[in-house]
């Protein structure tokens, strides 16, 4: 390969496309590239630390905890909508939880029509010990990087997870999501 060829990638079908099929300029391309790898690479880690845990919940599971936790209690559909999923997916993954005792179903005193779900102490606790373990997990990979350039990383991170409506983790951690 040339220093000006590009490496094929692959579609969502898993065929081969040319990158620069989309018309996107050279530098907007590489910053997608780099998040993707590091998308791949965090993902990964969200598994083991979910497998460290001993859990057997879903990262799709784990996620609606993590949004109830740091959001509060809220509607199905509401829940779906911070997933990004359909509200019939959203209840699904709701029923798993509830019949692990991980989350809860809380009719409003005021509407009984409305429906509230949020996590059990149970769940808070699954949240908090995955999170200790990808913390621990992160700590490692991150003892790699060199100490220069970590506060340019900090605030790209900070800027990456706020326009993807990511609560804040200092908000996160101390229940302030809501």
């Amino acid at each position: 390969m040339t220093a000006t060829a590009t490496r094929p990638s692959r579609s969502r079908g898993g065929t081969r496309t040319d990158p620069e099929a989309d018309g996107a300029p050279p530098e907007e391309r590489e910053l997608v590239d780099a998040f993707l790898s590091a998308s791949r690479a965090l993902v990964a880690v969200a598994a083991r630390s979910l497998a460290a845990c001993g859990t057997e919940i879903t990262l799709p599971q784990y996620r609606a905890l993590v949004v109830l936790s740091g959001r509060g209690p809220q509607r199905v559909a509401d829940l779906a909508e911070a997933l990004d999923v359909l509200p019939s997916t959203a209840t699904r993954m709701c029923d798993r939880l509830a019949a692990k005792r991980l989350l809860r179903r809380n009719r409003s005193p005021q509407d009984r029509r409305i429906v509230r779900v949020g996590v059990t102490e149970e769940g808070r606790r699954l949240v908090d010990r995955v999170s200790q373990a990808r913390r621990a997990e992160l700590r490692q990979v991150l003892d790699h990087l060199p100490p220069t350039g970590r506060s340019d990383l900090v605030e790209a991170l900070r800027a990456f997870s706020s326009a993807a409506g990511e609560v804040p983790e200092e908000d996160w951690a101390l229940g302030w999501g809501q």
